[in-house]
């Protein structure tokens, strides 16, 4: 019964990938749907078994695919969307009187917004440019206010990490369908976006790396039969897949280092009996990485081999190994040398950027844009983002995903920012309490 659940499950997220690429006026009602089906799902079982952070989840893990097919109400829906759950099971269940640290954090917040809204520029759309900039770490408070120290069974988890998957499935779909042949759309080792649904790969690249990481951990722990097992073999081969031939590498990398954590914690905490399994599945894992890349490198020429040694098409080295992006952390951390206090204010690091060096690119650095636009008080916000989980694993070590989670909200920031409301969301997961029954 289980199996049939779980496979018709995935048959349904295929299907919805198939049309969404073939009628792509329903990507809307589909993006709707998650809104109000969730909450619908919510009211009726009054939150009591946190189905809100499943939802969330499903927004999350259909971010990607929504803005790619024109889905989203606005850019920011799925921020938004994550925000507005948080609260609904803050109504529903409360939350704990000690995620003081996250109101702290959103508190200290406010004094960036307040002098963006002196310095911007008289032709920018002030409420648009700092709504883009601060949903995101407000985003982040909020679901972290909602998770902290919450009790939740581990298979409560793993079935908040499926709802998450399962629209990763229809974006990978998707992707095959809008790019069925390789030759014509790979000339270079850049990122792809005809490989990434017209979208960014950066972005793209992205969820499929968080994707690689839920699938893999559901074969490796949530694969009672060898049906289950081959099943999502199959599926993280394919988001594997999918994710290389973006072209972008920090996705790709930040689930291969999620994965790489998981398979250590297990080892490291298991009885010899374990570690024997383990050690089978490290083997099976590794076999199973080298013949996905060994068949990329054959569909794509030798290219992704190339791009992974930050070298172009003609096997020369490139100058840059971050894509030019360090001409704007660069200039971040020189405009909070010269604000160290409060900070230039949200948004306006772009504006200087266009002034003092030429730069018009957006960061892709959530660090450095903390430092430069929140000074000091960003250097103490990202210090309660980074101990607080820390101190919490000290009484929490049956979460065994805590460090899974706080490798990829610290390595995404650093490469995607918080352009998604994946770094944000998948971060307060890392504040559950998670209680492993025998």
């Amino acid at each position: 019964m289980l199996e049939k659940k779980y496979f018709y499950s995935l048959l349904l997220h295929v299907i919805i990938g198939v049309l969404l690429f073939y009628i792509p006026f329903l990507s809307k009602l589909y993006g709707l749907s998650t809104i109000l089906f969730g909450l619908l799902y919510i009211v009726k079982n009054q939150n009591k078994n946190n189905e809100v952070l499943q939802v969330a989840a499903y927004i999350v893990g259909s971010e990607a695919l929504l803005r790619m097919t024109g889905g989203t109400i606005s850019y920011e829906f799925s921020k938004y969307g994550v925000t507005f759950f948080s609260l609904i099971g803050m109504y529903f269940s409360g939350f704990s009187k000690n995620a003081l640290p996250y109101w702290i954090f959103l508190i200290l917040l406010i004094p960036g917004v307040v002098i963006a809204t002196a310095v911007l520029n008289f032709d920018t759309e002030i409420r648009k440019t700092i709504a883009f900039n601060i949903s995101g770490p407000v985003c982040l408070s909020l679901a972290s206010i909602y998770c902290y120290q919450r009790v939740i069974s581990f298979n409560q988890i793993n079935k908040i990490l499926l709802f998450c998957g399962l629209p990763i499935v229809s974006m990978v779909v998707y992707l095959i369908l809008y790019t069925p042949d390789l030759k014509d759309v790979l000339i270079n080792t850049g990122s792809n976006y005809q490989t990434s649904g017209g979208f960014g790969p950066n972005q793209v690249a992205t969820i499929l790396g968080l994707g690689m990481f839920i699938f893999f951990s559901r074969f490796l722990l949530e694969s009672k039969t060898k049906f289950l097992f081959a099943l999502n073999v199959i599926v993280f081969i394919f988001i594997a897949y999918r994710g290389l031939i973006t072209f972008s590498r920090g996705g790709v990398l930040t689930g291969f280092i999620m994965i790489v954590i998981l398979i250590f914690f297990l080892y490291n905490n298991s009885k010899n009996s374990g570690k024997g399994k383990i050690s089978f599945l490290i083997i099976f894992s590794i076999l199973l990485t080298l013949a996905t890349w060994s068949y990329t490198s054959s569909t794509t020429g030798g290219l992704i081999d190339k791009r992974y040694a930050n070298q172009d098409a003609k096997g020369r080295e490139k100058e840059s190994a971050l894509t030019g992006r360090e001409g704007i952390i660069e200039n971040e951390i020189n405009n909070f040398i010269e604000n160290p206090i409060f900070g230039i204010g949200v948004a306006k690091g772009y504006e200087l950027r266009k002034i003092q060096s030429g730069f018009v690119s957006v960061s892709h650095n959530e660090i450095t844009r903390m430092l430069a636009e929140h000074g000091s008080l960003g250097v103490m916000g990202l210090l309660i983002l980074f101990f607080t989980p820390m101190i919490l694993y000290l009484d929490n070590k049956q979460n065994i995903y805590i460090f899974c989670f706080l490798a990829f909200w610290l390595l995404t920031i650093n490469h995607a920012a918080m352009r998604l409301a994946a770094p944000a969301f998948i971060y307060s997961l890392s504040l559950l309490k998670v209680k492993i029954s025998d």
